[in-house]
Formats: structure tokens, C-alpha cells, sequence
């Protein structure tokens, strides 16, 4: 355990205890002489004094290796021990660098002269002469010195960890709200895109306004034009509209239609939508109005007021702004429509204010809150084809064989999904006193709507168009003109009376139709000299105004 050289001379301790620290204390032993005897027989050993019980030091006397019948746990009294400097005797240096401890004196015990001496580097234990003492728990005692500054530090580490904790949890919470922030503003960013694109607002796509109007102006376009006759079966009388689907442009328009418009029999004579409409019926109307506007027509449908009434409450009442009372049947009862904003018609209340037209009132009134109710209708119908086809079936109507219900299904849906967006007008075709059509109405409705041009025909076959203006004061003049060209190859168009004029005229705007505007005017038996470069017509190619040197056929 030791490797120490023994040393004879060194003095001889013994260990008399331990000290509060738990380190050994030793006292040294005064040798005895005495003879040796080898052959002496073994005396018993004198019984060694009771050393005093040691105080303060949590541990009784350790084991004294002599042979001898010293009790190392009596009870002794506390003496002064005889202190000796630290050497090293074979035990840790870092044991000897501890300060030293006065311990108490032992008493000397007794020692049997044929004991052997002891020193530190023969340690002698319970089971053996000598090695390793075997040391128990119950032998050492471990003292806590009282710190005063223990709680002191415990109360800052807790402070300082939870200062850590809230100060990790703040940081924790302020990447928890930006990341929140950043998500929110996200969708709301998408949000809005996704809401300008869908209304059509966004100034880099095709479907802006902005785009939609060029794309008028420049390009064919694809649309859908349907007409509409609304038939009062009580009071009599009709209403047309047209039912526009642009497919380009992503738009929808109603486009009303004046009973005094002019339009042309098969005969090419003259007379107003009303008339046509209950004359001719539906495939004559659809066929005037198509040589009239130049736009293809491609069904009719003919709506009876009771199943207008029907169709209002198929779909739930329509919402609407009306801009006139109308006044209940029976005198002093409660009006049937109010007037204001938002106003809730139920299928009855729609009827009646769709044909309603007040005293002294204009027809394009009457028109117009037909075309305010049919905006209604299509923004509570159905934008998907099937379920508006569910509906016109369920009307039970006979259609015209031009427009069956699953055509007609499809088309109403088209124009409820514009109506639905925002992407939905109504227009009033200008008509002049005299049923003809004027520059505006030409610009504004017939050819940025329909895409088409008064007068050129459904097809636009290569017949050049004639307005003609009657100015000579003699009505069979526009009849005879008529004929003349209609036989020359011409279309004719009646552009109603004029102021009469002593001579006739026949004018071009486009020098490039110059030379049919001459062989215009040899058809009508007018002089070369009659034809000049000015404003024609807007809906023709060339115009002949017939003065009183025109000569009427006989």
C-alpha cells in the first residue's frame, strides 16, 4: 500500500484518533527496554489504562495494533496530545498540505515486551499481523460547514434562470406574432389578386376593361346573341330585347330594343319591330333584325308573362332598384311596387312592373324597367348550365324549335355568371322619330356590341349597302328607288325623309367606293355629276339622297 523505505531510526506513533476532518492523529510511543528472550514463554500483557472519551470529534478511539487488552471504544478522558510536526510517512502529500489540527493527548498504553514496534509503513488490522486497516462508515464523520451565502446564491441562480426562461418565451412569442403577421398579410395580398382577377381589375390581364375595349376595337370577337319577345298577355303589347354573351371580353349585355325601330320585310318594304313581331312571328323578326343590325341572331325566345311570373319565383324573387310606384288595381289600395333601392319583387310584383309604363311616359321607360327586371332574373338564376337548364324546364313552356332548353340553359347561364361578377350591362338602342337608326346608335351599340354594322346583313355578303333619304316631297320616290336597286344587286337601306332638295346627290366617305358610288347613281338614272365625296351614311357604303329631279318609275 506504501512503498516507502522503512526508516529504523524515525519515532514511533501511534494512532490515538481522528480529527474533525477525518484525519488521523498520532502520539508517539516511548519504546521499552527490555531482553529479548526467544525462549521465554509468552506473559500475559498488562492491562493497559482506559484512555478518556474524546470530545468534539464525532468518533471513539481507533484500534491499537499492539497485543495488549486495550479497548480502543472505552470511554476516555480528553488530555492534551503531544503535537509533532507533518512528515511524510507515507500518505498523500495533498492530506499534508491541510493545516494542522491540535489533537487531544492520549494516555500511553501498556505495551507487552514481546510486542513488535509499530510504524506507519505496518499497519496492523483485525484479521492479520499487519496491512490495510479495515475502516468502517461508522468510523469517519463528515461536517457541513454553515455557508452563509448558500440560500444567497440558490435565490440568484433561481432569479437568473427565470430571467433566462422569460427573456427565451418573449423571443419565442415575438417569432410566433411575426410569423402570424407575415401569414396574415399573405393571404390577404392573395386575397386581394385573387379578388381583382376574378372582377376583371387587374391592368395586366386580358379580361381588365381596358383590355376588353381594345380587344373591340382591334380584334373578331366571339358572342352569342339571343332575342328575347316579352308578350303581355293581359294588356297587350311586346317588348324585345337582345341577350348579348360575349365570350372574348368576358361580358354580358341586354341590349333593348324599341318597338318603333324600322326593320325590313322579306320584300325589302318597311315596317316597326312591334308590328313584325306580332305579324311575322318569331323567325321573321329574328331575320329582320338581322339584316338590320348585321349580327347573327341565333334563337328566339318568347316569354309569356305568366311564365315571366313563374320564372321570378323559380328562383327565389329578384332584388332591384325601381325607379317608379306602380299603383295597385283597385283604386286606394297599397301600390304593388314601391319605388327606391333594393326593392324584393316577388313573381307577380315583377310582371307588374315590367310592363308598367306611367302616364305620358316615354316607351323606352316601359323598355327599360323590362331590361331592369331580366338583370335581376339572371343574377338569382343558376350560372351552371345544368341547373339552368333544371329551370327552364321546370317553366313547362313550348319553345321555339330555334332555342331549344338545353341551348337556352346554356346561354342563361353564360350571362348569369357576367351578371353575377359585375361584368353585366343594359343598352338602349337609339332610334330616331322616324325608326331609323342614327350615328350613336351605330357606334355606341351596334357595332362595339354586336359587332356588326346596320344594314350589312347577317353574313356580309359582298352587296354594297344604299341608304336611301327620300327629300323630293314624293313618297312613291323611296318605292321606286327601291326597286331599282334591288334589282341592280344592291341592299337597300331606308333612311327614312328629309327636307326636301331640288337636286339628288349620291355620296361616298371612302374614296375606294367611289366607283360604286357611280354605278349607284347610273342604276337610279342620275347624272355622273350627282355623285361627290362627303358623309355618307353610317350604316351603308354608299348614300343617295333623292331630290325633286329624281323621276319616279312608272
Amino acid at each position: 500500500m506504501n512503498d516507502r523505505q522503512y526508516d529504523p531510526y524515525a519515532p514511533q506513533v501511534q494512532l490515538v484518533g481522528y480529527d474533525e476532518y477525518g484525519r488521523p492523529v498520532y502520539q508517539q510511543v516511548q519504546p521499552q527496554q527490555q531482553t529479548y528472550d526467544p525462549y521465554a514463554q509468552p506473559q500475559e500483557p498488562q492491562q493497559p489504562q482506559q484512555p478518556q472519551q474524546q470530545q468534539g470529534y464525532g468518533y471513539d478511539a481507533p484500534y491499537v495494533p499492539q497485543q495488549s487488552t486495550y479497548d480502543p471504544y472505552a470511554q476516555q478522558q480528553p488530555q492534551q496530545p503531544q503535537q509533532f510536526p507533518q512528515q511524510d510517512y507515507g500518505y498523500d502529500h495533498g492530506a499534508a498540505q491541510q493545516p494542522a489540527v491540535q489533537a487531544p493527548s492520549v494516555p500511553e498504553p501498556a505495551v507487552a515486551p514481546e510486542a513488535s514496534p509499530v510504524v506507519p509503513h505496518q499497519r496492523r488490522d483485525e484479521h492479520g499481523e499487519s496491512g490495510e486497516r479495515d475502516y468502517r462508515t461508522e468510523q469517519f464523520s463528515f461536517i457541513e460547514e454553515p455557508d452563509e451565502d448558500s440560500e444567497d446564491v440558490i435565490d440568484w441562480l433561481k432569479f437568473s434562470e427565470s430571467r433566462s426562461e422569460r427573456r427565451e418565451e418573449a423571443k419565442r412569442r415575438g417569432r410566433n406574432r411575426v410569423v402570424a403577421l407575415v401569414v396574415a398579410l399573405a393571404l390577404v395580398a392573395v386575397g386581394g389578386v385573387g379578388y381583382l382577377w376574378y372582377a376583371g381589375k387587374l391592368p395586366f390581364l386580358s379580361s381588365s376593361s381596358d383590355t376588353k375595349k381594345g380587344a373591340t376595337a382591334t380584334g373578331p370577337q366571339k358572342r352569342d346573341v339571343i332575342e328575347i319577345d316579352l308578350h303581355n298577355t293581359k294588356a297587350g303589347g311586346t317588348s324585345t330585347a337582345l341577350l348579348v354573351n360575349n365570350a372574348t371580353t368576358q361580358q354580358g349585355t341586354t341590349v333593348l330594343l324599341p318597338n318603333s325601330l324600322s326593320v325590313p320585310n322579306d320584300d325589302g318594304s318597311r315596317t316597326t319591330l312591334g308590328k313584325s313581331v306580332g305579324a311575322d312571328g318569331s323567325q321573321g323578326t329574328r331575320d329582320s333584325l338581322s339584316s338590320l343590325l348585321g349580327a347573327k341572331i341565333t334563337g328566339t325566345w318568347r316569354l309569356d308573362t305568366p311564365y315571366l311570373e313563374n320564372l321570378v319565383d323559380l328562383v327565389g324573387n329578384i332584388d332591384i332598384s325601381t325607379d317608379a310606384e306602380v299603383p295597385a288595381a283597385k283604386q286606394g289600395g297599397d301600390p304593388v311596387v314601391k319605388k327606391g333601392d333594393d326593392q324584393t319583387l316577388s313573381g307577380p310584383m315583377a310582371v307588374a312592373y315590367a310592363t308598367y309604363k306611367g302616364p305620358g311616359e316615354a316607351e323606352t321607360k316601359q323598355l327599360q324597367r323590362f331590361g331592369a327586371v331580366m338583370y335581376g332574373v339572371l343574377r338569382k338564376i343558376s350560372d351552371d348550365p345544368k341547373a339552368a337548364t333544371v329551370t327552364i324546364q321546370t317553366l313547362a313552356q313550348i319553345l321555339d324549335p330555334s332555342l331549344p332548353d338545353s341551348d337556352l340553359g346554356a346561354s342563361l347561364a353564360k350571362l348569369a355568371e357576367h351578371a353575377k361578377t359585375g361584368a353585366y350591362k343594359t343598352a338602349l338602342l337609339p332610334v330616331q322619330p322616324d325608326g331609323t337608326l342614327s350615328q350613336q346608335a351605330s357606334d355606341s351599340v351596334v357595332k362595339d356590341v354586336l359587332g356588326g354594322r346596320i344594314g350589312g346583313g347577317a353574313d356580309k355578303g359582298t352587296s354594297v349597302q344604299v341608304g336611301v333619304k327620300n327629300a323630293s316631297g314624293n313618297a312613291k320616290a323611296t318605292e321606286s328607288a327601291r326597286v331599282a336597286l334591288v334589282n341592280g344587286g344592291y341592299a337597300f337601306i331606308d333612311a327614312g325623309n328629309s327636307a326636301a332638295e331640288a337636286t339628288s346627290q349620291v355620296l361616298y366617305a371612302d374614296p375606294a367606293q367611289k366607283a360604286k358610288a357611280v354605278e349607284v347613281a347610273k342604276t337610279l338614272g342620275l347624272p355622273d355629276s350627282a355623285v361627290t365625296q362627303g358623309k355618307a351614311a353610317a350604316n351603308a357604303d354608299v348614300s343617295v339622297v333623292i331630290g325633286k329631279d329624281y323621276k319616279v318609275a312608272q
